[in-house]
């Protein structure tokens, strides 16, 4: 999924897939800079996880519902209390996940907290067994930039028989017709998300727009709802 976001600079954008996230360069303005816009039209978000979301919220909302329009007795109430803490929490665990990365700044939105981190404060970006950024010697995690190992391996794999003039793995049969493409270099997501977020670091570090101190805070419209809803399952819990 890839979100196109409004520049006040003339400019056009492009989408483009990096498997299962997307992202989209930012706007350039014809100094080189987006004016007063804290964040540009880069956004990192995983379409499985997107996708994911979509769905389970769908069947929770459709279950839920059902039994909060036709149950019977308390079962209403316990159904409603339940859909307060099951809604938000899919939110914040599939579709809130997003990493905005502009020409002063990384605004990292995880399911329960919002980091804004100027790149004159980022130390390093980096993708071990989960996607980090560290900046002022404190460490954040990226839910939105998931690390598979799987993709990696196969990456390594794919680079290896290259070096050694292999070429690209046949499918079954040896019918299948290689791409161009496969006879490329390949590069884990997270990796080439990793390696733009330090460009964009190494590039904007020392501008005067670019510092500042680390800023966080609490998603409480997630955490609003999740708390009514667990208040209320606790008292049916002790009334019943």
């Amino acid at each position: 999924m890839c979100r196109r976001r409004p520049s006040p600079a003339p400019g056009t954008g492009r989408c483009g897939t990096i498997g299962a996230m997307s992202t989209q360069p930012p706007a350039s303005s014809p100094s080189g800079h987006g004016g007063d816009q804290p964040y540009a039209d880069r956004v990192y978000r995983s379409g499985g996880a997107l996708a994911g979301g979509v769905l389970m919220l769908g069947v929770t909302v459709w279950l839920g519902g059902d039994a909060v329009l036709r149950g019977d007795g308390r079962v209403p109430v316990v159904s409603l209390g339940a859909l307060l803490v099951a809604v938000p929490l899919i939110v914040a665990m599939s579709l809130r996940p997003a990493v905005f990365a502009g020409e002063r700044r990384i605004r990292i939105r995880n399911p329960f907290r919002t980091v804004v981190a100027p790149w004159g404060a980022v130390e390093t970006v980096r993708a071990r067994y989960s996607t980090e950024l560290v900046a002022q010697g404190r460490t954040y995690q990226m839910w939105s930039i998931p690390v598979s190992l799987r993709a990696r391996s196969k990456a390594h794999r794919h680079n290896q028989r290259l070096a050694s003039g292999e070429g690209p793995r046949r499918g079954l049969f040896g019918v299948s017709t290689p791409s161009p493409d496969d006879y490329e270099e390949r590069t884990a997501p997270a990796d080439v998300a990793v390696r733009e977020l330090r460009e964009l670091a190494e590039r904007h570090r020392e501008e005067p727009g670019a510092q500042g101190e680390v800023t966080t805070r609490w998603s409480w419209e997630t955490l609003a709802p999740m708390a009514a809803g667990t208040v209320l399952l606790i008292v049916l819990w002790l009334t019943a």
